[in-house]
């Protein structure tokens, strides 16, 4: 029986033994593949260090005897593909070394300022360095205006009417959305005739108002300088309502095709601007923001005849600003709806910038011309904020990720009825993967190609749309930032 029990003892000896020289065979090899992909983060072999990541993922927060782990390591040696690796595949940025440093406080320290951006840069995080702290505000085309609007007025139905028949009205007209424009100077001038807004007034306009049922009418509001010079005029008080009738007030009117002809035929010397873009971007800056209110409100009349509600049909009241249904039981009736009232459509546009400020992305639609390249665009969805609308459209449309994202300026874009949210968004990912059903094209461009093309002129190898246009003062602005040079 001892002699079994010694047997015995002998085997459990032996399993033990070989128990402890597996686990330190695993110790030993897992401690080899932590030192593989540490090192391929130091020597920034992003290949490799992928696909050891990819067999054995749990490895990527292991840390090394000093604490450091591939995203230091990365980070150090200014490693900015590693990096991006280490982050999309879910990496903890918050883990400190034995002298508590994260890799954040790493890249800083060694100058790698877009290794830093990139690691700062998260949903709501910290701001990129190279951002400036305060966005200037600007104002694009579309976004000046002649008039003060007036809003008050829209529902003093005996103020309006006396206003459309007063000599000094002035009257815009518009025939399927194209306004009525005129020549300014050039034979008699040095300088090159200039489009304007044909002026008319109630005389010249009086028999379209009533000729036909399509006609639309909507108040824009009331000259600023003027009212400016009356308030001056009566230091600053609040205007009497005989002061009140000598405002000039602005309305526009929506003509048929063939009243539009009889206006041609009455004006000699005006004509249709027509097709809107990009013809529309020769007017005045002020006097296009006068035609982007218009042109957009008009849209909204010829293109909703009928109450969206229930389908019946609709009268045209405040001014032309809201549509009320006719039939006594709609729904649109009770409380405030969203369909009585013209539509503006969100659209967010961005500068996407390269995690190391010194690139940025651009791209193309089919539709552009041969070597246009601008800024990404998208209309927000519902219920979506605009930094999410932002990241998700660079994502659909370039397959780049974005993290912060900062408002710099807007535009009204009359066509027929949005807003232009402009932004600055920096990626937290380089690779381009573009979707062909959205666009043609997704490049990162270097500020130095950029220069040429905005500052120096030379399109030989692309170009950006006009200045007029949101997207160049967003490529423009992102120029004029401090880069990481």
């Amino acid at each position: 029986m001892l002699d079994m029990f010694s047997g015995i003892f002998v085997f459990l000896g032996f399993f033990f033994n070989s128990v402890d020289t597996m686990t330190d065979f695993g110790k030993n090899l897992r401690q080899d593949m932590v030192a593989q992909l540490h090192n391929f983060a130091a020597v920034g072999d992003a290949a490799k260090l992928k696909a050891l990541l990819s067999h054995s993922p749990s490895l990527i927060n292991v840390a090394a005897d000093n604490g450091w782990t591939a995203l230091m390591y990365g980070a150090r040696n200014g490693h900015l593909e590693v990096v991006q690796i280490l982050l999309e595949e879910g990496c903890d940025r918050s883990i400190v070394n034995k002298s508590r440093q994260t890799a954040l406080d790493i890249a800083k320290f060694w100058g790698y300022k877009h290794i830093a951006n990139l690691l700062a840069n998260v949903k709501g995080g910290q701001r990129p360095n190279f951002l400036p702290n305060e966005a200037k505000e600007y104002e694009n085309y579309f976004g000046l205006t002649l008039l003060d609007r007036r809003s008050d007025k829209r529902t003093d139905s005996k103020w309006l009417s006396k206003k459309q028949s007063h000599p000094t009205t002035v009257y815009i007209v518009f025939s399927n959305l194209s306004p009525l424009v005129t020549l300014s100077g050039g034979a008699e001038s040095s300088q090159q005739p200039e489009v304007k807004l044909c002026r008319l007034y109630h005389k010249d306009v009086e028999q379209f108002m009533s000729q036909t049922e399509e006609s639309t009418l909507i108040f824009l509001g009331v000259e600023v300088q003027f009212q400016m010079n009356r308030l001056a005029a009566c230091n600053g008080r609040v205007l009497q309502e005989d002061e009140e009738d000598g405002l000039v007030a602005w309305f526009a009117l929506s003509i048929d095709s063939a009243s539009a002809e009889k206006c041609k035929q009455k004006h000699e010397d005006c004509y249709f601007l027509h097709p809107p873009m990009p013809a529309l971007l020769q007017l005045p800056e002020k006097e296009a923001g006068v035609v982007a209110q218009a042109r957009s409100v008009l849209a909204w009349h010829s293109r909703y005849r009928f109450c969206p509600t229930c389908g019946s049909a609709t009268k045209i009241e405040e001014g032309g600003y809201k549509k009320t249904c006719l039939k006594e039981d709609c729904p649109s009736l009770q409380g405030v709806h969203n369909t009585s009232y013209p539509r503006v459509d969100p659209v967010v546009i961005m500068q996407v910038i390269h995690p190391d400020g010194n690139h940025c992305l651009l791209g193309r639609q089919k539709r552009f011309p041969s070597g246009m390249f601008t800024c990404l665009a998208g209309f927000v969805e519902p219920g979506e904020t605009i930094e999410d609308a932002v990241r998700r459209e660079v994502e659909e449309e370039s397959g780049v990720k974005v993290g912060h994202v900062q408002y710099v300026s807007c535009q009204p874009w009359p066509m027929p009825s949005s807003l232009m949210i402009g932004c600055l968004a920096v990626a937290v990912s380089t690779e381009i993967k573009v979707d062909k059903n959205e666009i043609e094209d997704a490049r990162w461009f270097t500020r130095e190609q950029v220069v040429e093309v905005l500052i120096k002129g030379n399109q030989r190898s692309f170009f950006v749309p006009p200045s007029r246009a949101i997207a160049h003062q967003l490529i423009k602005h992102w120029i004029g930032m401090n880069a990481n040079l």
